[in-house]
């Protein structure tokens, strides 16, 4: 039996209205577990938020504070904004241990990012007869655990007369940050079209220039992942600050830091100034950088 296209059309529209009709008992909207599932998982983000915001806000509010205030009221705000606390933890040594880390840090992020990356090149876009026994000795500096080599390194930077300078802390850094970091830029690089490549070769490019002009601006996500992770390394790296620089004109945060707090006893709103003028400069890092960052790690990390 053929039906008419009128009567066609009449029965989709009343199949239509039908399949609209709530079905009793269900509700009309989205399905309650959904719902306290995506309740319970905000509720349990804000209480990770506060646990981590929460401690740093408190540092910093307490940097502020007088030393009766830090132990009168520890969570209530201070009275007043007293700067005072910062240009004392700045005469402390503060600054000479953040400019210090300053140059520590940007020096092992360039050197650290560049090697890598060039490193990551030759192994992703460049034939070579030994890519696979390269690429398992440098994946096999993961393993290495930096405090074991304490004692042939102390002997090696004497012998080579860059013990005791910023050459010791970059050289370190750099040299045990390669391998995870050649690690995670490959992980990009390792997808990306070589049609830019054969490209790039056919407008006559050399290898050196289609690795700055056309790979590295295409891997600035994974770059900036890559030196934001080098910075909190450095920044942070308290073993071979220790070891390895012995001039106090030298020390950077994490040791000057501590050494600190040994001569302020209990001084605690000036070493409290002190941390936060350290922590603040890799809080600003971060948040100018998240987003490169976070896309950079999903990206490399997926691939």
């Amino acid at each position: 039996m053929n039906l008419s296209p009128s009567a066609t059309s009449a029965g989709s529209v009343t199949g239509a209205r039908a399949a609209d009709v709530p079905v009793p008992g269900k509700s009309p909207g989205r399905n309650p577990l959904h719902l306290i599932g995506r309740v319970l998982g905000w509720i349990g983000l804000g209480v990770l938020a506060v646990a981590v915001i929460y401690p740093l806000l408190w540092m910093i509010l307490s940097s502020f504070k007088s030393n009766a205030e830090v132990f009168g009221s520890p969570w209530g705000l201070p009275s007043e904004l007293r700067w005072g606390n910062f240009s004392q933890a700045a005469n402390a040594g503060v600054l000479r241990y953040f400019t210090n880390s300053i140059v520590v840090t940007a020096a092992s992020i360039i050197s650290t990012t560049l090697l890598s990356a060039w490193a990551a090149y030759g192994l992703t876009r460049v034939k070579m007869p030994l890519a696979q026994p390269v690429l398992l000795l440098v994946t096999g500096g993961l393993m290495l655990a930096p405090t074991v080599a304490i004692i042939p390194l102390f002997r090696l930077l004497q012998s080579i007369g860059i013990f005791d300078t910023y050459w010791a802390l970059i050289v370190l850094y750099t040299a045990f940050r390669i391998p995870f970091t050649t690690f995670l830029i490959r992980a990009y690089m390792i997808d990306l079209p070589s049609s830019v490549d054969e490209a790039a070769v056919m407008d006559g490019a050399t290898r050196t220039q289609i690795f700055w002009r056309v790979i590295m601006p295409m891997c600035r996500p994974i770059l900036v992942s890559a030196a934001l992770l080098q910075a909190l390394f450095a920044w942070n790296e308290f073993v071979f600050a220790l070891v390895f620089i012995s001039s106090d004109q030298l020390k950077t945060l994490p040791v000057g830091l501590v050494d600190m707090q040994s001569r302020l006893l209990t001084d605690w709103p000036v070493q409290l100034a002190g941390l936060t003028i350290a922590a603040l400069p890799m809080i600003v890092l971060f948040l100018i950088g998240q987003r490169q960052f976070l896309r950079g790690l999903t990206e490399g990390m997926g691939k």
